[in-house]
């Protein structure tokens, strides 16, 4: 069997290289290879003795197995072997670091050092002018020993300081069980962030060709653009979602004009026969709890439609608890992400195709109707036929129809 390993040439070349342990260790593994007959040719090959190979072999069974994570040579270096650490220095160079990169720097908090040494290479590069020379792994192995991870912003602030914000929760959660133990409807109503209308990009991605992906404008100027604004309606108990997409002014009236599309366009029908609607809001926007006209508006609607009219708004901080955020809007994101909204009919189409496995529908309208922004309602407000809660009554209340 004439191989590499087996050639004259080879082993000469090794025998200048390598040390006797590592040539007797390498040529005793070949000589284990070839079998019957393999010490006597590894002998003539390599220019050790015949014994030596045999101690070789035996020396070779006896070696420990390589521990795992240890790189490769066992015996050549043992654990722990290399430089020792200085405690000493390495405590010092913790506390420059820790000093580097402590959020609460003294000194001008727009100054270049706290926003410009977040990364390893430049943190280096001010541990070296300490006096530190330290390479940018090293920084990373310290960051790691001191408890540091890498880490981004998290939304976590859900408006805590309201003390009453439970209650509330309490308050909604046992007002839509009564409303649907009664089969009148819940509806759960905000504006979605307003989007610009054209060729700009969208977040997300979308499966295509390879480069044949959406391209859009590289700049994107909002001066002048038209812009989208998705008033929704979420109609809890049935899981239907309603869009509204207007391009005026996101107003009180805007948002009772959704709700009362909506009335007409689908819950008229699903809700047959009711007498009465719960809606839940959060407290600011064109539906906030301190709009005189969005109960002005709430007011006309319910004089229209002879539907009593309770209205829960969410504590400030809070909207996210809202239902339409996670259960209409976010799938709607999910739906046209990656995709340019070009124009209005685009933006209707991808609300209205809006589906989901448990069951959400969404129908979607356009509405060209402009709106007026500062309207006096003062005399209006003080007709109201509005019966407020005791608890929390800003919050919490009820518009009845007026008669006749």
């Amino acid at each position: 069997m004439e191989t590499a390993f087996t050639s004259e040439n080879v082993w000469a070349q090794a025998r200048n290289i390598l040390d006797e342990r590592a040539l007797r260790l390498l040529a005793a593994c070949f000589a284990r290879a070839l079998g019957h007959g393999g010490v006597q040719k590894m002998a003539r090959l390599s220019g050790l003795s015949r014994r030596t190979l045999s101690t070789a072999k035996r020396e070779l069974a006896a070696l420990p197995a390589k521990p795992a994570g240890r790189p490769s040579g066992v015996g050549v270096r043992r654990k722990g072997s290399g430089p020792k650490i200085d405690p000493e220095l390495r405590a010092a160079q913790k506390a420059a670091l820790n000093e580097l990169i402590e959020p609460h720097v003294r000194g001008d908090p727009m100054s270049p050092l706290r926003w410009t040494t977040k990364s390893l290479r430049k943190l280096s590069e001010e541990m070296a002018a300490k006096g530190f020379a330290v390479s940018h792994e090293t920084v990373r192995t310290l960051l790691l020993e001191e408890g540091y991870t890498m880490q981004s912003c998290k939304r976590s602030h859900e408006g805590g300081d309201e003390p009453d914000r439970d209650l509330q929760f309490e308050h909604i959660a046992k007002t839509t069980a009564a409303f649907q133990e009664a089969a009148c409807p819940v509806i759960s109503v905000d504006s979605k962030k307003k989007e610009r209308i054209g060729n700009f990009k969208n977040d997300g991605r979308e499966w295509h060709p390879k480069g044949e992906g959406p391209k859009t404008e590289v700049y994107e100027f909002t001066h002048g653009v038209e812009k989208a604004a998705p008033y929704g309606v979420y109609d809890i108990g049935e899981n239907q979602g309603y869009v509204n997409v207007g391009t005026s002014h996101d107003t009180a009236r805007f948002a009772i004009d959704s709700i009362r599309r909506w009335w007409e366009c689908m819950g008229r029908q699903v809700h047959e026969g009711a007498k009465a609607l719960y809606i839940t809001a959060d407290g600011g926007g064109s539906n906030g709890s301190r709009s005189r006209l969005w109960k002005v508006a709430l007011q006309e609607f319910a004089d229209e439609t002879g539907l009593n009219i309770c209205v829960s708004h969410f504590p400030p901080g809070t909207s996210k608890w809202n239902k339409i955020e996670h259960r209409l809007f976010s799938q709607i994101s999910l739906n046209w992400r990656g995709r340019p909204l070009e124009t209005l009919e685009t933006i209707v189409s991808l609300i209205g195709s809006t589906r989901t496995k448990t069951g959400l529908t969404v129908t979607a309208e356009s509405s060209k109707k402009k709106y007026a922004v500062g309207e006096d309602v003062r005399r209006e407000f003080a007709k109201l036929h509005i019966l407020r809660h005791d608890f929390h009554p800003e919050w919490n209340y009820l518009i009845r129809p007026r008669k006749g």
